[in-house]
């Protein structure tokens, strides 16, 4: 087989790895990869190494929309009849015990119509004539029966869903389809949970929305029931993110029927990076410490840099008397991208086996530091966001619409972000492939534009359109709830909280429905419209986002936090701004956004290579020197403050320094004044 990786292609052929087999699969990979469609080649079920089977001829074929497929490659018709009953009658058991016989029946009821059986192959003709006619007799037309057999693909891939949100007749609102979409690994997700490796660190990268965390959850669910004895540490950096981690995991084992109970704090650790000096078990770093016998050096001690922390424990490690040992048998690490190296090499020094690092292709989109150029399993594919959505966001995040670009990437680097880069000379076409979330809907209309005025109390306010898009998407969608719909600010200004409080205002009277203000609650509010600025809103996602902007300005705060708004949807994405501050951005974006409707690509123009430079230079620029929004962001992550005193802290402290969006001001001051108001407010719960 050969050694490329493959997006929409997985093998495991367990113990059938004759010439053969190998042959056929080499073929099929082929043919996958060049009409890019998704197919599993399997010898036994995945996620169980109890399913094993004798006979080492036979394969099965699994691809949506088609039968499942069981092919012979070797000469005994009866160990074969006799491999395919047994793979059935495990196959029946696994949906047994994951509650899909409720839904598909018994094998006796959809046998015959969702099975095919190849027993003879040509093996001197395996070229994509042949595979055409395979998949054209195992194609299947009716939506009940491709709904029946995703259904069963979910459960021999181990990509399980929730069989109780579930319906086999699907209405036709698009609002159903994407909801009752039945999610399948794509080759890489599959490869990343199931691929053997002997490297002792795993990294894993792709962009927002691409499904590294859940990702995580069931690699960590593959460790814990295949290593009995493992010490497991699944971390990240933020607090807040760690602890519903902590929250999500029984539930996924719960979901996932694991029968293991898990030991907390004995086998598995689910805890922010650095940890508090009252608690052992509150922190990788914090464990670390406790484990080898280091100084564990917090904020309340002085130290405010991560990265000094974990180098001081690096140097005493080397001289302890513990280095020899490890705390740990292995490691999982979600948003690498806000770690310091000398973390990474703090936990490879402690960890026996493996660790598996996950994170973003980029901090943001202006990030200077850009992906590793080969990490082991890169995920190009963003599963949450409509891809002209996508398109469109980068495009306004990076001003690729416009005369002078914000930001730029060379070939390889839009290859890692999942497109395909057509080069025209002194123009490139972008364009990225369809996602089977979105394949039945394709000309869905996932974005609008919405010049608007300022004025409260005008017509055509940003308040008016803002209630007309909620009506729209209640009348157009019959099973649409309140918290299907979410309203993000991108700033955080008085206007901004001003449009809030007057959108709670005439939502609840004019519509006679409640608000979950997020920015105050932090609780989920399942039967309320969502409400937030940009600071509360990483990695969540909605049907549909209605995005309020006042200024599209090159401020690169804004442009991130565009990008990152933009991307929350998994249907559509409305984009409300002043009209009177951005006549002259807006042909630009509106011409922009209609050729990635009609045509699928940006299409834009290439800068020379003396703007490219002056870009870099810029992000570079600022990469050194943070806004002082980031700074004091910066400053409270360390601190562990709750997000949920972002804003306001945030307002106090640009209130008191007199400057907006400038970087001229002295660190030390800004810590202290940070710090004060902080303290203070968590003091006082945040309370205006």
């Amino acid at each position: 087989m050969s050694t490329i990786i493959y997006n929409y292609f997985f093998d495991q052929l367990g113990n059938a790895t004759n010439l053969d087999t190998l042959l056929f699969s080499e073929h099929l990979a082929k043919y996958s990869e060049e009409n890019k469609k998704n197919v599993y080649l399997i010898h036994a079920p995945l996620g169980d190494e109890r399913y094993s089977y004798a006979f080492n001829h036979g394969l099965v074929v699994l691809s949506p929309k088609h039968k499942i497929t069981f092919v012979n490659l070797g000469a005994e018709s009866d160990e074969f009849e006799n491999y395919v009953d047994d793979f059935m009658e495990d196959l029946s058991a696994i949906s047994i015990k994951y509650k899909y016989k409720d839904l598909i029946g018994r094998p006796r009821q959809w046998k015959d119509s969702l099975i095919s059986i190849v027993n003879e192959i040509d093996k001197t003709a395996l070229d994509n004539n042949y595979f055409n006619s395979l998949f054209e007799r195992t194609k299947l037309e009716n939506n009940i029966d491709q709904r029946k057999v995703e259904l069963l693909i979910s459960l021999l891939t181990g990509s399980i869903n929730n069989i109780n949100n579930l319906v086999l007749d699907v209405n036709d609102s698009v609002l159903d389809k994407v909801k009752q979409k039945i999610l399948l690994f794509d080759g890489q997700q599959t490869r990343f949970i199931y691929q053997k490796t002997d490297k002792p660190v795993i990294r894993i990268q792709g962009l927002s929305g691409t499904g590294k965390t859940e990702l995580l959850l069931h690699k960590l669910k593959d460790l814990y029931l295949n290593h009995e004895k493992s010490r497991i540490m699944f971390t990240c950096h933020n607090k807040i993110l760690a602890y519903s981690l902590k929250h999500r995991i029984p539930e996924f084992f719960d979901f996932m029927k694991v029968e293991q109970q898990i030991q907390w704090n004995e086998r598995l650790w689910c805890v922010n990076a650095w940890g508090s000096g009252t608690d052992p078990n509150s922190g990788a770093y914090r464990y670390i410490c406790n484990f080898y016998n280091l100084k564990f050096r917090s904020f309340q001690k002085g130290v405010v840099d991560f990265n000094l922390a974990c180098s001081q424990a690096l140097k005493e490690l080397e001289q302890s008397d513990y280095k020899d040992e490890f705390a740990f048998d292995y490691m999982l690490i979600d948003e690498s991208q806000d770690f310091p190296q000398s973390f990474f090499d703090l936990c490879a020094k402690v960890t026996k086996e493996i660790i598996y690092i996950a994170g973003d292709i980029f901090q943001n989109i202006f990030s200077s530091e850009k992906a590793q150029t080969a990490p082991d399993y890169l995920l190009s594919k963003c599963y949450r966001t409509d891809p002209k959505t996508l398109m469109f966001a980068h495009g306004l995040g990076m001003g690729l619409f416009e005369e002078n670009k914000l930001q730029w990437l060379n070939h390889e680097e839009w290859e890692m972000c999942g497109y395909n880069v057509k080069d025209l000379g002194d123009r490139i076409h972008l364009s990225r492939d369809p996602l089977r979330r979105f394949e039945d809907i394709q000309n869905i209309d996932s974005i609008d534009l919405i010049p608007a005025l300022d004025s409260f109390y005008e017509e055509n306010s940003r308040v008016d359109h803002t209630l007309s898009v909620i009506k729209k998407i209640l009348d157009e969608n019959k099973t649409a709830k309140p918290h299907d719909i979410a309203i993000i600010t991108t700033e955080t200004n008085n206007y901004s909280f001003d449009l809030l409080s007057q959108l709670e205002y005439r939502i609840g009277a004019e519509l006679n429905l409640q608000v979950n203000k997020a920015y105050d609650t932090r609780n989920d509010k399942p039967n309320e419209i969502f409400l937030s600025t940009r600071n509360h809103v990483k990695g969540l996602e909605f049907p549909f986002v209605i995005c309020h902007v006042t200024h599209i300005s090159d401020n690169r705060s804004i442009r991130n936090a565009l990008y990152m708004i933009l991307t929350r949807s998994f249907i559509k994405t409305y984009l409300i701004f002043s009209e009177d501050l951005n006549k002259e951005i807006y042909p630009y974006l509106n011409s922009g956004l209609d050729t990635i409707k009609k045509e699928g690509i940006l299409d834009v123009k290439v800068p020379s290579q003396n703007e490219i430079k002056q870009i870099k230079a810029s992000i570079s620029k600022i990469a050194t020197g943070l806004s002082l929004e980031d700074q004091i962001i910066n400053i409270l992550r360390n601190m562990k403050v709750e997000d949920i005193y972002f804003d306001r802290i945030l307002h106090m402290i640009k209130a008191a320094v007199s400057v907006n969006n400038s970087y001229e001001y002295d660190y030390d001051d800004l810590f202290s004044l940070t710090v004060g108001i902080a303290q203070a407010e968590i003091s006082r719960g945040g309370k205006k």
